[in-house]
Parts: C-alpha cells; sequence; structure tokens
C-alpha cells in the first residue's frame, strides 16, 4: 500500500448529512476558497492550527474496524477543509477503501480538474454550487466556477450519484438574479440523475474565527424559511428535485 499521508483536523460520526446513512467523517486540512461564511476556518490553511497527519493504511484500518457503525447504507465521507487540495492522498485512500468494498462519498466544492478521475472511486458526489455568474463567484471565494460547473455536469452525464449543495446566504446569491441563473445551469441538465439542496445560512462558525484571530465579515446574511421554500418551489416547478438531509 502507497505510504502517503493525509492531513485531518477533524473526525467522528454523523447520520445522513454527509451521505446516506450512518458515516464516519474525515475533515481534511487545506481549501483553495476563503467564503468568508465559512463554518470550518480551520480547515482552510493546511499548515497552520491543530491537526493530525496519518496514513493511507491506518486510515483503511480504522474504517474496516468501524464497518459494524455503517448502518442504513453508511460509509465514509471526506470533506474539509476541500478535501480534493490533498488530492493523491485522497486518491489513495479512496481507491484502498473500495478495494475493502466501502462505500465512499466527498464533500467538495467541486473545482478540481482531476475529480472525474476518482468518480469510479465514489459513491456518492456532494458538490457545493455557491453562485452561478462566474464573475460574483470568483470575486466572493477567490476561485471561478467555471471547472465546478463542469464537474457537476461530468459527473450528472455520467450518471454518478449526485447532490449538489447550494448555501443559501442572504445579500449574496438569493435575489431574483441569482436563482435565474442557478435555474438555466439546471435544467440544461437531465432532470432526474441529480438533486439540489438549499442550506440556509448559519453562524456556527463564527466563534472559530474569532479564536483564530480572523476577521469574520458576514452580516445580515440569515435567510428566511420562507424564502427557501419559495426557492425550492420554482425548482420544482422546472422539474429539479429537492432534498433535505
Amino acid at each position: 500500500m502507497l505510504k502517503i499521508d493525509l492531513t485531518i483536523f477533524q473526525k467522528g460520526f454523523n447520520y445522513s448529512q454527509d451521505g446516506p446513512g450512518n458515516r464516519l467523517v474525515y475533515h481534511l486540512k487545506g481549501c483553495n476558497m476563503h467564503c468568508p461564511w465559512c463554518s470550518n476556518p480551520e480547515g482552510m490553511c493546511r499548515d497552520t492550527g491543530e491537526s493530525t497527519v496519518v496514513s493511507v493504511s491506518e486510515i483503511t484500518d480504522e474504517v474496516l474496524s468501524c464497518v459494524p457503525m455503517f448502518f442504513d447504507g453508511g460509509g465514509v465521507t471526506f470533506t474539509g477543509g476541500e478535501a480534493t487540495v490533498q488530492f493523491e492522498a485522497l486518491e489513495a485512500v479512496l481507491r484502498s477503501l473500495k478495494g475493502h468494498g466501502i462505500d465512499t462519498a466527498i464533500e467538495t466544492n467541486g473545482t478540481s480538474p482531476k475529480l472525474s478521475s476518482l468518480f469510479t472511486l465514489l459513491d456518492h458526489l456532494i458538490m457545493d454550487l455557491k453562485h452561478p455568474d462566474e464573475a460574483v463567484h470568483r470575486a466572493v471565494t477567490g476561485v471561478s466556477n467555471s471547472q465546478v460547473k463542469s464537474n457537476i455536469t461530468a459527473a450528472v452525464s455520467e450518471g454518478r450519484d449526485v447532490l449538489v449543495r447550494i448555501p443559501l446566504i442572504g445579500g449574496f446569491n438569493t435575489d431574483e438574479a441569482a436563482f435565474e441563473g442557478f435555474l438555466s445551469f439546471f435544467k440544461a441538465l437531465p432532470a432526474e440523475s441529480f438533486r439540489v439542496e438549499l442550506l440556509k445560512y448559519h453562524e456556527y462558525g463564527k466563534d472559530k474565527w474569532k479564536k483564530l484571530c480572523l476577521p469574520y465579515t458576514v452580516k445580515d446574511a440569515f435567510v428566511e424559511e420562507s424564502t427557501r421554500r419559495d426557492l425550492e418551489e420554482k425548482l420544482k416547478k422546472a422539474g429539479i428535485t429537492t432534498v433535505r438531509t
């Protein structure tokens, strides 16, 4: 087995929110975006803050010892930070786990140009689309959304299990123009091949930013439940399946 290490900053079990069933979730260090609402700012920089370095074989052994806990279709999910920042190690551990028949998933911002090479190693893809407009997406996150859209399109076209998540951030992506952009993108995809989940803004990471001595700049970003319901109805009317996990 390859001697490749992964740097993680958190791990634990979670039910249904990081893929189906009961799942062991590994948070990998490092991210190529700088979303100001991030709930895990401690995972942004790979080389700072508390973390643990583990080998592929160590994670594989740990996962295999937890198999009895993977009920209701559960398994392992890699998230972040951004899991694909540690691409070589991520690919190696996914290949190892699939060799043991483990159900695998990743939560990703979808920016990696190599993401499609992982498709056959994944049972579930959970991908963010934060804003449909390229310029706005780049200005706020620091990264273009063109590769994100390309990866979502590729995964859906290949018939992968795809959940697209939109973090609803007031003042950023809940206006009519933004949502028409989301709808335009989704309508071009085969509707039966993916699902969309709308996640309302929260401040769960605000205290973490303060502890890291980082400025938390998001203001007045809360979204009413009625707004989420209205946006879900627009998606449904367009023939797009919406879920809440």
